[in-house]
Parts: C-alpha cells; sequence; structure tokens
C-alpha cells in the first residue's frame, strides 16, 4: 500500500485522506478474524428529527436507529467514517441498549488494509441501493 495523509489516529486505526476518494479508516495494526475493531459510542437523534438530520452534512454518515429503524445515530470515534464495500471486511452490529455501535473484523485484516463495511450490513444489496456510486 502507498503511503497516505494520516488525518488522526489511535493507534490501532487512523483515518486517511484517500485520492479521488475521501477519508476512510485503515488499520494500523493486524486483527484476527472475528476480533472487535472499535466499540464506537453513538449520538441517537429521536425520529423526529431525523428529516432535519437529513438535510445537514451529517445527513451522508449516520446509520438507521431504533426498533423500527426510523431513529438515527451518529457513530463518535471512526464509526462513522468507514468506508463501503460489497465484500467488507468489517460488519457492525448494534448495541442500541448501552448507545454503541461494534465493529468486527469479519476475515483477518493486516496492518495497513481499508477497513470497509457494507452500509446495508450484509446481505440486503439489491433491496436497499446506496444512492451513490461505489469506487
Amino acid at each position: 500500500m502507498k503511503t497516505l495523509d494520516i488525518v488522526t489516529s489511535n493507534g490501532a486505526l487512523a483515518v486517511v485522506l484517500f485520492p479521488g476518494k475521501g477519508r476512510g479508516v485503515v488499520a494500523l495494526r493486524p486483527f484476527a478474524a472475528g476480533e472487535l475493531v472499535e466499540r464506537a459510542p453513538v449520538i441517537s437523534v429521536p425520529a423526529s428529527d431525523v428529516p432535519a438530520l437529513t438535510s445537514t452534512a451529517l445527513g451522508r454518515y449516520y446509520f438507521e436507529w431504533g426498533p423500527d429503524d426510523d431513529q438515527a445515530a451518529v457513530a463518535l470515534g471512526y464509526g462513522s467514517l468507514y468506508n463501503h464495500s460489497y465484500e467488507p471486511n468489517v460488519a457492525f452490529e448494534f448495541r442500541e441498549d448501552e448507545h454503541v455501535i461494534e465493529f468486527l473484523a469479519l476475515r483477518a485484516i493486516a496492518a495497513g488494509e481499508e477497513l470497509t463495511v457494507n452500509y446495508n450490513n450484509l446481505g440486503e444489496l439489491a433491496a436497499n441501493p446506496l444512492g451513490f456510486d461505489v469506487r
């Protein structure tokens, strides 16, 4: 992997600038399959405020949240900065009662590798288009 411009890091993960793609998250150390990559606290947004959220800069960075997916959650840490892939190396699991999202390695991940998630959270590709070109 060529050298990327690190925006910030926490020792295990870094946010970097990918030319022509924007920000993304990379591993600074290896992760084993099934290992917790990040436990990101979230800011929960009630359903009544979601329409206002979608019209802001955060409108592209939130997760659907709540029992009916009508609420929103903005992940702190690096949680809202993972890029999408139809072949992700990380999955996310909501822990709504704890107000966190856990990101788990789907396979072994090497240091320097970009961490990606399927924004539809695996398996919902055709039913829920993303609304942007996947790079």
